[in-house]
């Protein structure tokens, strides 16, 4: 069923998780991996839509597809902890190197540390079908001095650069974003000193030069940021994105190699108040300058994520209608890019 989606380069509009009196899902994260699944991953927020920080049962749960999204296998629970504790914000990695794909989560056990996150991940060498016992990496990508404060994982995607790399961004309310990774295929992690600033959910991409760009979320500006490291994080050049309106919510970004050229793709709120009216954008000069906003869906959304398919075309899993629906859509990159 199709749902105010608009313009010929979207097809394929099928509504993964529908939110209910018993369940809310939020937090959408999709990957394509190594064989070509797909991964749809999500919160299932029992009872209550409310964030991890006032809900003590939250688990993540799982659609696959093995035919570039036509098709969806049922709904399964990745992680469920027992009533008390909740996972939640679910982000992807695929080290394609090693076949292993990532699956980050931030955890609050409500009864015993009541407001202590921590972070963890799961991960799988099976393109999705099981998955690994939680690994807890909070001593390795935060500080302890941060123990009491508000810092999680970026939900939807983090990347790996041409050498190898994994890189994802982690949120500090208080100490800013600071990018985190692995240099050895997820063995062991890494946070930079660094942070970017303004920002809160970020995404990174690699440009072609190598360099770092961290796009993000700021609360109550109405645009978005960017962030351009040229040293590994060390430092940072950051501005105000003005033709990137926003309202303050989790975007999406990507980078395509589209007919010899590296094209940043860039989804979200094109609106600066509410949420409403998912867009994507397209860069062709490394995110210097953007399109004009193309309109995915014209009524309430919220977060995105989105891969590429191995057809080509791009896939994009997003929250609307109030929450109450995630929709994934197809979007064809050579349509999108004639209108």
């Amino acid at each position: 069923m199709t749902y105010n989606l608009q313009s010929q380069f979207v097809s394929e509009n099928i509504v993964l998780f529908n939110s209910d009196i018993n369940n809310c899902y939020r937090i959408p994260s999709i990957l394509t991996s190594n064989n070509g699944d797909l991964i749809a991953v999500i919160d299932e927020r029992v009872s209550s839509c409310k964030d991890l920080k006032y809900n003590e049962d939250i688990n993540i749960v799982l659609r696959r597809s093995i035919d570039n999204g036509l098709t969806w296998s049922k709904i399964k629970t990745i992680i469920d902890y027992p009533v008390g504790e909740s996972a939640s914000d679910p982000s992807l990695i695929l080290d394609s190197k090693t076949n292993t794909i990532f699956l980050f989560f931030n955890y609050i056990n409500h009864v015993n540390e009541k407001g202590i996150y921590y972070l963890k991940y799961v991960s799988s060498i099976d393109n999705g079908k099981t998955w690994s016992e939680p690994v807890d990496i909070t001593n390795q990508i935060s500080k302890d001095s941060w123990k009491n404060d508000f810092k999680f994982i970026t939900s939807g995607r983090g990347i790996q650069t041409k050498d190898g790399t994994l890189l994802h961004c982690l949120v500090n309310l208080s100490k800013g974003t600071h990018v985190f990774g692995s240099n050895d295929n997820g063995l062991t992690w890494f946070i930079t000193n660094s942070p970017v600033s303004p920002g809160d959910e970020s995404k990174i991409v690699e440009l072609s030069d190598g360099s770092w760009m961290v796009n993000s979320r700021v609360n109550n500006l109405g645009f978005r940021y960017s962030h351009i490291s040229q040293d590994f994080g060390n430092t940072w050049i950051s501005k105000i994105v003005e033709e990137v309106i926003d309202p303050g919510c989790n975007g999406s970004i990507l980078s395509y190699e589209y007919q010899g050229k590296n094209l940043l793709f860039l989804s979200n709120i094109n609106n600066k108040k509410i949420r409403k009216e998912l867009v994507l954008r397209y860069s062709d000069d490394e995110g210097i300058t953007w399109s004009d906003p193309k309109i995915i869906y014209s009524g309430e959304a919220a977060y995105s994520s989105m891969t590429i398919l191995n057809s080509g075309d791009i896939g994009l899993f997003f929250e609307a209608d109030n929450y109450r629906r995630n929709i994934f859509t197809l979007i064809n990159i050579d349509q999108l890019l004639k209108q």
